[in-house]
């Protein structure tokens, strides 16, 4: 056989060992008719197919210095792999014959790799690749998440290709559900920087408070919705600011509250807006610096807590670990020596 002909075939193996079950695969797009329209991809483990779970994002989470939050809980992650419909029967019996085709070309399927044949077609479980039950139901089949692919999680879902009839869930661990897609969500949802309002402005003085705010209007809540086309299910992922952490970037400082969490206002604003005299007065939300910065600043860390809720197709809901986002600002901070506040 030439070798670019042997090159193709090889690629083509590799694929259907993926789907075979031999390596999680990735599931591809389909329409809710059910056409299957794969996209590829490479990795170590060979060509992938993406699944095609999308996502719509909500609220103002466009700001340059903003991004995706940070789970406050280390026992919890987003799901690595999952099963997901895929092939419609027909569509899945047209794609493996195809491939039984390839093998038989190169002289019979890679020595520890099962052509399925008697699985799917000899009624061990499956007689013809359920081709009569096509308008009833689908194959479904392991994917990964292609932000963790190379997660040791995501070899977890191992499982060959199963048939799912229409309306039913699969007692299976690690299906797909509103809760699998909620957590999809949070791994996507990405928030606002964290802009402080801060008095004064420009450089603090040795032990003058700053006084530090944020508006409510300076940060909104913002979500991300996670589908799955066809299959009507959903769950949207919502992220609420909570509270906000002041690390003042030195030893040589306090912080008030002295914690340096400030909690969330009736109102949705976190802090006090500064006001003219009150200068000696110790802010709700501020930091007092003991030393001076010199020619240097001090990088202020303000970090801010966001909380996250779910909630999904057939009123399905939850709760997820809150986030957090941090933003840093350089404080530079002069001695006392005339001050006019």
């Amino acid at each position: 056989m030439p070798a670019v002909t042997r090159r193709a075939a090889v690629s083509a193996l590799t694929l259907t060992a993926c789907v075979l079950g031999t390596h999680p695969a990735v599931a591809g797009d389909f329409g809710s008719s059910g056409d299957q329209k794969s996209k590829t991809s490479g990795d170590a483990s060979g060509p992938t197919l993406e699944s095609h779970v999308s996502f719509k994002a909500e609220g103002d989470s466009t700001q340059k210095d903003g991004g995706p939050i940070t789970s406050t809980s280390v026992d919890w992650k987003p799901p690595a792999c999952w099963y997901e419909p895929y092939w419609k029967a027909k569509d899945f019996k047209t794609y493996m014959e195809a491939q039984w085709s390839i093998y038989k070309s190169v002289g019979g399927s890679p020595e520890g790799i099962a052509d399925g044949k008697d699985r799917y077609k000899g009624g061990h479980p499956y007689k013809d690749f359920n081709a009569d039950k096509n308008s009833n139901g689908m194959w479904w089949v392991a994917v990964k998440n292609p932000e963790m692919k190379d997660d040791p999680a995501a070899k977890a879902c191992n499982r060959d290709p199963f048939w799912v009839n229409n309306g039913e869930n699969p007692d299976v661990p690690q299906a797909i559900d509103t809760k699998t897609l909620a957590g999809l969500a949070y791994q996507r949802t990405k928030v606002p920087g964290t802009k402080i309002s801060a008095a004064p402005a420009g450089r603090s003085t040795v032990n003058l408070p700053t006084w530090i705010w944020l508006d409510k209007a300076t940060f909104k809540t913002v979500s991300v919705t996670a589908s799955l086309p066809g299959t009507g299910l959903w769950a949207t992922t919502t992220a609420k600011p909570d509270s906000l952490h002041i690390d003042p970037g030195t030893d040589d400082a306090q912080t008030s509250p002295a914690s340096g969490e400030c909690t969330i206002n009736d109102d949705g604003s976190i802090g006090e807006p500064y006001a003219k005299g009150k200068a000696d007065e110790t802010p709700p939300c501020g930091v007092t610096y003991m030393r001076s910065s010199g020619d240097d600043s001090y990088a202020l860390k303000a970090t801010l807590t966001w909380e996250i809720s779910w909630k999904g197709a057939g009123g399905t809901a939850g709760d997820l670990p809150n986030g957090t986002f941090a933003t840093t600002t350089q404080v530079p901070v002069q001695e006392i020596q005339s001050v006019n506040r």
